[in-house]
């Protein structure tokens, strides 16, 4: 799926798409971006971890977040399919939810993905829970380290295991 949800409403071109990567939990429901989708076309984004910046006197420091348990990372998404208007083929993209970051999360930026529990999943997909599962995670749930600045270059590959590797700072 391309990454940046673009609604199948959508009247313009792929290019002049706002910017649509992340969907606040706050507004998904009622932005027009956004609450179609919402309401019917959930899904998971799995993730091993994500990163954060830290802005410090040296510039931006990557930090990973990763789950305590090394267990997967389950992100509530949205995905809706859209018919380009210049080409008339289909193209299926997706975004992820954020919400107010944790006590953890915290300390880097003021936001998060929503991460759901297993127990959590069934219920977001069925569309039978909304908004009340869209809040941070437990603050014990996560663990984060900061990792090679490496991580901002568009030359690193981005399937190389040193990008998520402990540095020291």
């Amino acid at each position: 799926m391309r990454w940046g949800l673009i609604p199948s409403w959508w009247k313009k071109t792929a290019k002049e798409t706002p910017s649509t990567f992340n969907a606040r939990a706050e507004t998904v429901a009622e932005k027009p971006m956004f609450r179609s989708a919402f309401k019917r076309n959930r899904c998971l984004i799995p993730a091993s971890g994500y990163y954060e910046w830290k802005t410090t006197r040296t510039g931006k420091q990557p930090y990973y977040y990763t789950a305590r348990d090394d267990s997967p990372l389950t992100i509530a998404g949205l995905w809706d399919e859209w018919n380009n208007i210049e080409t008339g083929e289909p193209l299926k993209s997706c975004t992820m939810i954020i919400t107010d970051a944790n006590e953890l999360a915290g300390k880097i930026h003021d936001r998060m993905p929503v991460l759901l529990q297993p127990k959590d999943i069934d219920r977001w997909l069925v569309g039978n829970d909304g908004i009340a599962l869209l809040r941070p995670a437990e603050n014990d749930y996560l663990q984060a380290w900061p990792v090679s600045r490496r991580v901002n270059s568009s030359r690193a590959p981005g399937d190389d295991p040193m990008l998520i590797d402990r540095i020291a700072v």
